[in-house]
């Protein structure tokens, strides 16, 4: 990540008045909105982590609006606004919204209480946020790492950085390596060329032991993005859960009965092992919430103190004594659609448990940890970024906290109680996504000088943009992949960690069925990682250990940590010997990953719509793609095509930085 630059002020003055919302950048953002949530939406389900796309919107957008005879810099800020808007939208949900059909509330997803639920949960982040800019960017001056590089960026592009204009370029690298990701996803999913991913099982002597790695570009992208230690980090999560307790399980416990080692080893894993990063993430989620007690207070009373000043009578017109790169949404755009969008909540909540009292319950208690963890959300992302924001962390205490509130409201044996859970926690992990990812893009307007309000207008748009799609795309990645647990029509489904954890949690409060000994042992082992971490900062060293993070690796398939620590490690070698900060240039191979990311998901979205359409056309078929019935030489082609692109990544982030 950047450092924090000495601040030289905005590129574009206060006292300068440039178009920000105009008709292309409105229909551009719209446009991008959508397509970067879709493929951010296949991210998640199948990672089970997301990133920014703040710095390929931006880069996008320039590209784009370049060829209109006037742009300027204001004006693309708002379009990776409203575009970063919708992907962070598209993390909130596929944490959430596909546990409802895991527990069997949904058969197939909702679309109009999908694109309610997404819509007030990214609202409630935009609105939440509002009164946090001024004190967390302007007061705190927090990092915002991901915030500043994307201003970065957007000067480049405009000429008025250090680096000669470059958008042109970077748009070229972006194109060349999505359709590298897509072509690599055709080959692997839709031609059943090679298998998505090399792994194995062996039993020595009462244990079994297992080993994988996925084949996906857009995992090794994801590695190089978050970097080597985040990578290192939920490796070594994935480690002590799949080398350590699995094996230690499994010789204790024994293994299930009729099973080779490999399908017992996965076996394992998805019942016992994943409980123990459940634990490890309530730890995280409940520690995270009590490092940030202190600077919450703070920050949500001096919110409140500046429009209690600002409504005073002296100041009732804010436009003629605040300056234009101050002037955030006036304070009712705050309180009248809050109340409005508690309405259509309190009705799907009404819907679902069937008591009016206890919709009303669910309806304020949604509300209060909405506003609480967007405010948490929006302080992580200023310390850690956005990508590394742990979201699923306070989604987890939501849901916990949820289900402990209403078993004794609504009786443990409930079975409307776990989805009442989670239409809670799904609107509060939308608003936390979005609080996060909003303040990244108020910190890049700061640097750049842009209008606060208009960027809050457009991050509505782009919430009501991602809202509007996400509903089909998983619709259509459910028919295509299957989501959550494997069966015969999907042996290799996406995974979907964080909407089966939610799941497990809110089913397991309510029917007595957690696995409590193994959520305990995680819980134990998120306490050690804790005290690790603080041990290793107060030495000053420069790795360190997020419990969220080796969380996560515990919950994550192996083969999947595998590919990211990959990533990491090209990461490591393409700027090894070179100081921190002197990548702050074109960014090309942060580019070249990010469009590995968006061309395998946008490929995994095509192959799935003639499932789609093959039901109106049958003669289409459901994979038109496929040359095998099963890859005729496993995962070994993939392999090679895999290393094949971590050489281009590794060049090209290398080429970049030596620039």
């Amino acid at each position: 990540m950047l450092p924090e630059p000495v601040d030289p002020g905005p590129v574009v003055p206060a006292d300068v008045n440039l178009p920000e919302i105009t008709f292309k950048a409105v229909v551009l953002s719209v446009v991008l909105a959508a397509v970067l949530a879709g493929a951010n939406a296949y991210l998640g389900l199948f990672a089970g982590m997301t990133v920014s796309a703040s710095i390929p919107a931006a880069v996008v957008s320039m590209a784009v609006l370049r060829f209109f005879r006037e742009s300027n810099i204001l004006e693309n800020n708002i379009v990776q606004t409203a575009a970063s808007s919708g992907e962070a939208l598209a993390a909130g949900v596929i944490f959430t919204i596909p546990a409802l059909l895991l527990i069997g509330h949904w058969t197939a997803f909702d679309y109009w209480q999908t694109t309610v639920i997404s819509a007030v949960g990214g609202l409630l982040g935009v609105l939440f946020t509002i009164p946090l800019r001024r004190v967390l960017i302007v007061t705190a001056r927090l990092r915002f790492p991901e915030g500043v590089a994307t201003a970065e960026v957007l000067k480049v592009g405009s000429g008025t950085g250090a680096v000669p204009a470059s958008a042109a370029s970077g748009f070229k690298t972006l194109l060349a390596a999505a359709i590298i990701g897509g072509g690599v996803k055709l080959g692997e999913s839709g031609m059943k060329l090679w298998a998505e991913a090399l792994e194995g099982a062996a039993r020595v002597g009462h244990a079994v032991f297992y080993g994988g790695i996925n084949l996906s570009p857009a995992l090794l992208a994801v590695g190089f993005i978050i970097g080597p230690g985040t990578a290192l980090v939920v490796f070594l999560g994935g480690a002590l859960g799949w080398l350590i307790l699995l094996p230690a399980y499994s010789f204790f416990q024994g293994m299930p009965e009729g099973m080779e080692a490999l399908a017992a080893a996965k076996a394992i894993g998805s019942a016992r092992i994943r409980y123990v990063g459940i634990g490890a993430m309530l730890v995280g989620g409940l520690w995270t919430l009590v490092q940030l007690r202190g600077p919450l207070v703070e920050g949500v009373s001096r919110s409140f103190t500046a429009y209690r000043a600002a409504l005073s009578p002296a100041d009732r017109r804010p436009e003629n004594v605040v300056s234009r790169t101050d002037y955030d949404a006036p304070v009712l755009w705050l309180f009248i659609p809050f109340a409005l969008v508690l309405i259509p909540m309190a009705l799907i909540y009404q819907g679902a448990v069937g008591n009016g009292v206890v919709a009303v319950v669910m309806t304020g208690l949604m509300a209060g940890t909405a506003f609480l963890f967007s405010a948490v959300a929006a302080y992580m992302a200023g310390l850690v970024g956005s990508s590394s924001n742990p979201v699923s962390g306070v989604t987890i205490a939501t849901i916990a906290l949820a289900a402990l509130v209403l078993v004794p409201v609504m009786g443990s044996g409930n079975p409307a109680g776990p989805a009442a859970a989670l239409l809670i926690g799904a609107v509060v992990c939308c608003a936390a996504a979005m609080g996060g990812d909003n303040l990244q893009d108020l910190k890049t307007g700061y640097l750049v000088g842009s209008t606060p309000w208009k960027q809050q207008i457009m991050q509505v748009v782009g919430v009501a943009s991602a809202a509007v799609v996400i509903a089909p795309v998983l619709a259509l990645l459910q028919a295509k992949y299957g989501i959550g647990e494997a069966s015969a029509d999907h042996p290799h489904p996406l995974n979907a960690p964080q909407a089966m954890l939610m799941a497990s949690l809110a089913s397991g409060v309510f029917g007595g069925t957690l696995p409590w000994d193994m959520v305990g042992i995680g819980a134990t082992l998120g306490g050690v990682v804790i005290l690790i971490d603080r041990r290793l900062q107060a030495r000053g060293s420069a790795f360190t250990m997020p419990v969220l993070a080796v969380a996560l690796g515990i919950y994550l398939p192996l083969k999947l940590s595998a590919a990211i620590l990959a990533g990491g490690l090209v990461s490591a070698m393409a700027k090894r010997g070179v100081p921190e900060g002197a990548d702050a240039g074109d960014r090309k191979g942060l580019l070249f990953a990010a469009g590995l990311v968006t061309g395998e998901a946008l490929m995994g979205i095509l192959l799935a719509v003639p499932i789609a359409l093959s039901g109106f056309w049958p003669a289409i078929g459901a994979d038109p793609f496929q040359l095998f019935a099963a890859p005729p030489l496993g995962g070994w082609p993939g392999l090679a095509i895999l290393t094949v692109v971590a050489l281009l990544l590794y060049r090209t982030g290398r080429a970049s930085i030596r620039r």
